[in-house]
């Protein structure tokens, strides 16, 4: 089939990939424009997809807005616009400008985590599963009805990380299995129900800090939820400094005490109830590493206290 792909991420790229192996002719990609490359002068980064498309040597386009392109995208006579994490609102002329219409992976259960960051919000919210969907879409935020899904445990030790690229290789073998039936007129919908809708708004930097009053469980979840971006983070004293120590990675285990108080010299922190250890962290302008590594060039003796 004639597909256009629209997508940005890394997550968007295994579908991509995908469709190209099952033999379908991308007519053209569609992603978000280059941005500014850190510091000034150092030119324009571009998107996962762009790189891959261009070294696909796809047609790559990066329109900073939709708005004006249904005639543009209706004159490559596509079959089906195939949509992953783009990022852009699709105005409903544009979801109208091919053939059967447009099709998108999300990375949930839908309707819970409609939105920008569902594999985020699953994990911080303690969810045991997730997964993901194929869709076709329609003008509502996520609410189209459902073809295909596949559900995935989430693991005490996922990372968002972790867990989007998992859900990434997946995404990409259900949408390939979607256009198929699609291809054969063999692919059905179901609305979605409204009943456990919920939102996954966008990862904001501002909820990053570390409550340790919470439930041990509700420090891990929200720790590994936010990793590796933005990473969750809590002030120690090191060397008679304040650090932001960001924390990417931690495990529930048994302790008490005063919540953000250390343990014991393997950075166990005591949480509301229970407590959990820091299994991997980063120090400001350094890479991240294990616990241990970083025990060994920072004195962090037991009883010192994250700062509330």
């Amino acid at each position: 089939m004639r597909i256009v792909f629209m997508g940005t991420p890394q997550f968007a790229v295994p579908t991509l990939m995908e469709i190209i192996g099952q033999g379908h002719d991308v007519v053209a990609v569609y992603t978000q424009p280059p941005r500014p490359a850190g510091r000034r002068g150092l030119g324009e980064t571009k998107s996962p997809v762009h790189e891959a498309a261009e070294a696909l040597g796809l047609d790559v386009r990066h329109p900073a807005s939709l708005k004006d392109r249904a005639g543009e995208i209706a004159a490559l006579e596509a079959d089906a616009l195939v949509v992953v994490a783009y990022g852009l609102i699709l105005p409903q002329a544009v979801l109208d400008a091919a053939r059967y219409g447009a099709f998108n992976v999300h990375a949930s259960l839908l309707p819970r985590w409609r939105g920008a960051a569902p594999v985020a919000r699953a994990i911080m919210a303690g969810d045991a599963q997730t997964g993901v969907a194929v869709m076709k879409m329609e003008a509502g935020l996520d609410t189209g009805p459902v073809a295909m899904e596949e559900r995935v445990a989430i693991a005490p030790q996922d990372t968002a990380g972790e867990l989007t690229e998992r859900l990434a290789r997946l995404g990409a073998d259900l949408m390939g299995r979607a256009l198929g039936g699609l291809e054969r007129g063999a692919l059905t919908f179901t609305p979605q129900a409204e009943a456990g809708a919920t939102y996954a708004k966008k990862i904001d930097k501002g909820e990053a800090a570390i409550d340790f009053a919470a439930p041990a469980a509700a420090v891990r979840a929200h720790i590994h939820g936010l990793s590796p971006w933005p990473g969750a983070h809590a002030t120690l004293e090191i060397g008679g400094k304040p650090e932001r120590l960001k924390v990417l990675r931690a495990e529930e285990v048994a302790g008490e005490g005063a919540p953000g108080t250390i343990l014991d010299g393997e950075l166990t922190v005591a949480c509301g109830t229970g407590a959990v250890r820091l299994t991997r962290v980063q120090r400001p302008g350094k890479g991240a590493v294990d616990a241990a590594d970083f025990l060994r060039g920072a004195r962090v003796e037991a009883g010192t206290r994250f700062a509330a």
